[in-house]
């Protein structure tokens, strides 16, 4: 598993319309997510158009984006929602994403004490 966060501006004007289609995503596009490996999926979007996304990738984000390429609902998908975003020059919105580098992980910290502390007690 993977854990990926991402960046995107949507288009002030489009604010609304953007919240509305993801009020109500379309049960074939929900299913091809799940199946396509993308797991604990968040978008969130800001009153100045930033949109930030999460997503727990079953493998990895790439495989798992690969998978969704290949899904006729989501070439629809980008297709629809292309026109709502700024920047893109022509490419789909899912192929835009800026990856974000993860720093900090609480639990792959608390393991590493965790693991640190098992050593030093087989050791006593």
């Amino acid at each position: 598993m993977q854990r990926a966060c991402f960046r995107l501006r949507v288009d002030p004007a489009h604010l609304d319309e953007y919240r509305a289609r993801h009020a109500a995503v379309w049960p074939d596009m929900l299913t091809a997510l799940k199946d396509t490996g993308w797991d604990n999926y968040s978008l969130f979007l800001a009153d100045d158009g930033w949109l930030i996304g999460y997503v727990e990738a079953r493998d990895d984000y790439e495989s798992a984006q690969r998978r969704m390429d290949l899904t006729e609902v989501n070439t629809r998908w980008q297709a629809e929602m292309s026109r709502l975003f700024d920047g893109l020059d022509g490419a789909a919105p899912d192929r835009s994403f800026e990856l974000i580098p993860e720093i900090f992980h609480l639990e792959d910290q608390l393991a590493a004490i965790d693991d640190t502390h098992d050593d030093t007690t087989r050791k006593a």
